[in-house]
């Protein structure tokens, strides 16, 4: 996998554009299947299983009952889409699972070049990142997937419109959906520091977040806490920041774990279970 990304940046030229012979890169790994097997057998794949099971019995009981003259078509249809929505639940999860034999299976989506010698690309755009990291992926092998993405006015109701037209479709494929950023990877507004990313997810993926039938309880989830887990978002940010400025300054490991010691800790931090 690095001899890859290596490779990509030889020929890319980012190597000496750049000026270095390191880079940290914010980058996701693809399917889930190849680092998450567990997860996807113990948590979704067995919940999907039990339910077609349990629902597929009780769909057929109330077929029979129905034929039989008793009066349970409410419940029949209550079950019918039940069993429906395990259904999308199941397609859901499998969007992420292929079979992967070897390293050639595999799919590298880099979205952030974080630093290199001497710097941090804290100061840099998000544009600029997607475009950079998109000469890297066209200069490497199949592995290295370009992340998609999109610049909107917020302004310009024509380009709010057109990235939702791109969204909608995104996910009616069955993508997961899209991460909004501002344009700049450090934003601030007359509050402070803003908010640096927050994922909006389609409705099927939503599903493995908050269970199969989560639509039926969409008043409880518009209901939930964010402030907390905001904070903690920005809190983690700054913390970042600060560990990569720590490793580029070349000061010792001891004082770059401080960082990440402490990003850990606040992920550990009790939020709100519907965000």
């Amino acid at each position: 996998m690095l001899d890859h990304v290596r490779q990509a940046f030889d020929r890319s030229g980012l190597w000496d554009e750049l000026a270095t012979d390191w880079v940290v890169l914010d980058a996701e790994l693809m399917p889930w299947s190849s680092k998450a097997q567990q997860l996807l057998e113990d948590q979704y794949a067995a919940v999907g299983a039990a339910a077609r099971v349990s629902l597929a019995s009780s769909v057929t009981a109330l077929e029979s009952a129905t034929a039989r003259g008793v009066a349970v078509d409410e419940l029949l249809a209550r079950c019918r889409g039940r069993a429906e929505s395990v259904e999308r639940y199941a397609a859901a999860y499998r969007a992420y699972c292929w079979p992967v034999h070897s390293l050639t299976d595999l799919k590298l989506a880099p979205f952030h070049l974080l630093a290199s010698e001497g710097r941090v690309y804290s100061d840099k755009t998000h544009v600029w990142h997607m475009e950079t990291l998109a000469r890297l992926c066209a200069a490497g092998s199949d592995l290295l997937y370009a992340t998609a993405h999109r610049r909107v006015v917020l302004d310009d109701e024509e380009s709010c419109a057109s990235v939702v037209e791109w969204w909608q479709a995104l996910t009616a494929k069955g993508g997961e959906g899209l991460v909004a950023k501002p344009l700049d990877f450090v934003a601030t507004d007359e509050r402070g520091l803003a908010q640096p990313a927050i994922k909006c997810r389609g409705r099927e993926y939503l599903r493995l977040i908050y269970g199969p039938e989560y639509v039926e309880s969409l008043g409880l989830l518009r209901g939930r806490n964010v402030k907390g887990k905001q904070a903690l978002a920005l809190r983690e940010f700054a913390l970042g920041i600060e560990g990569l400025e720590r490793l580029v300054d070349g000061q010792p490991l001891r004082r770059v774990h401080e960082c990440v010691f402490g990003v850990l800790a606040l992920e550990s931090e009790p939020v709100d279970p519907r965000l």
